[in-house]
């Protein structure tokens, strides 16, 4: 035995950290440069461009469809009594007036019925005025009769009046924000940031899951639980993919930056969304954002470690289509009650949301968008990585169990354990 022989029959067996570091590094440079990840990475922007143009056309197909306009087909006078208390009043009560608008077919029709105009679906007026100022009528569905029978009965008040109704001018005294106001505007940032951690860790956490399978299908996975700890393993592939989903991340963010530099004025128009007016968390932006990368890893963590034990008791693909979507379900669940709570600050729901790992990540960022309190974070991410930690263990160890004591991993372990012969003639132990 040469010393170089020697020394490597002698060479200690790599530490959990070592075995984690050598498969997360492996997994990360084969995805990083595989095909497959380019267009990985040029996917979403198609159901981003579909979703903001389906958005803007359905959000002026929306204001379009719903109507302000309420006919009028009284008598000439009537009408022109309304429109013009409309006009004294439009100042200060603004929105809260309807749009008055004469109808044709009223002035033409001295026999005009308003409820069958109505029926007949004909226009598009919210609500019609008819009858006279001292007792008007107004037709139409529930809804817009609940929503406009108050203001057009101001508006008949004021015509009737002797004299031109006028109310008297509010002096105006304002002030840079309010406890109500500051935290009603925060709620949008709160919500925002669910929202996109959210996104983002459901299209980037399915990564995970299809790399372990792939090599559980070759057989890969089995000689590495052979050779380093199986916690090592499941470890070292989280943090590859997470690695992964930063670098796709941050060439979305680029270009999602670029594109804002380039148009951002066409993308207000288009979406009405000014990144510049989106109020400002209560812990600060730079604080803020370092918070929501430490819960998406967090949030990817808890979902990837899900994935991975999931990928343990699977043994086909669609086994493991089956599996995660009860999952995928119950992420959607939890994203929905870490949203809920985002209104009801310290109940028992919110703690609730953050004592669950899976909501925890979602409950916390938006506490950071409305409550400057820090040590809460530090409690809530060190919870969040025993999670991870309780997860990753207990996958492993069901990995161990399913796959390592059955199947070929098995049996080979076995046979590298027997003694060769000594000759032909001696059998095998």
């Amino acid at each position: 035995m040469t010393p170089t022989d020697a020394s490597a029959a002698i060479r200690p067996r790599l530490s959990a950290l070592e075995a984690a570091w050598v498969i997360a590094r492996r997994d990360f440079l084969a995805v990083l440069f595989s095909r497959a990840f380019l267009f990985f990475l040029l996917g979403p922007l198609f159901p981003v461009i579909v979703g903001g143009l389906a958005g803007s056309i359905g959000g002026q197909v929306q204001r379009e469809a719903v109507s302000s306009e309420v006919g009028l087909a009284m008598s000439a006078g009537d009408n022109a009594a309304l429109l013009a208390a409309s006009q004294r009043l439009a100042p200060q009560l603004g929105g809260a007036l309807p749009v008055l608008r004469q109808v044709p077919e009223a002035a033409s029709d001295p026999g005009f019925d308003a409820r069958a105009f109505m029926e007949a679906r004909r226009g598009n007026y919210a609500a019609i005025v008819t009858g006279s100022l001292a007792a008007p009528e107004l037709v139409g569905t529930e809804g817009q009769l609940r929503r406009w029978s108050g203001p057009v009965s101001l508006l008949a008040g004021s015509a009737l009046s002797a004299e031109p109704a006028t109310l008297p001018r509010v002096s105006k005294l304002a002030v840079a924000t309010s406890a109500a106001s500051e935290r009603s505007t925060r709620i949008q940032t709160a919500q925002l940031a669910q929202m996109l951690l959210f996104l983002l860790t459901m299209l980037l956490a399915g990564m995970v899951l299809s790399n372990l399978v792939e090599e559980k299908a070759n057989k890969i996975i089995e000689i590495l639980a052979a050779a380093i700890p199986m916690d090592a393993v499941f470890m070292g592939k989280l943090f590859a993919m997470l690695g992964v989903s930063f670098v796709g991340i941050g060439v979305w963010g680029l270009a999602a930056w670029g594109m804002w530099s380039i148009g951002s004025e066409a993308i207000i128009a288009v979406t009405g969304f000014d990144l510049a007016r989106l109020p400002a968390p209560a812990v600060g932006w730079p604080l803020f954002i370092v918070l929501g990368v430490v819960y998406f890893a967090m949030a990817y963590l808890l979902l990837g470690a899900l994935f991975l034990t999931i990928g343990a008791m699977a043994n086909t693909v669609r086994e493991v289509q089956t599996l995660s979507m009860p999952v995928t379900m119950m992420q959607l669940m939890v994203f929905f009650l870490a949203a809920y709570t985002i209104k009801q600050p310290g109940s028992g729901l919110e703690l609730a949301a953050i004592a669950f790992p899976l909501s925890s990540p979602f409950a916390m960022l938006a506490r950071a968008a409305l409550d400057a309190t820090l040590w809460t974070h530090a409690a809530a991410l060190a919870w969040q990585a025993l999670a991870v930690l309780a997860l990753v263990k207990g996958g492993s160890l069901l990995f161990r169990k399913r796959v390592m004591k059955s199947g070929g991993a098995g049996r080979a372990r076995k046979g590298w354990m027997r003694r060769p012969p000594r000759n032909a003639a001696e059998p095998a132990e």
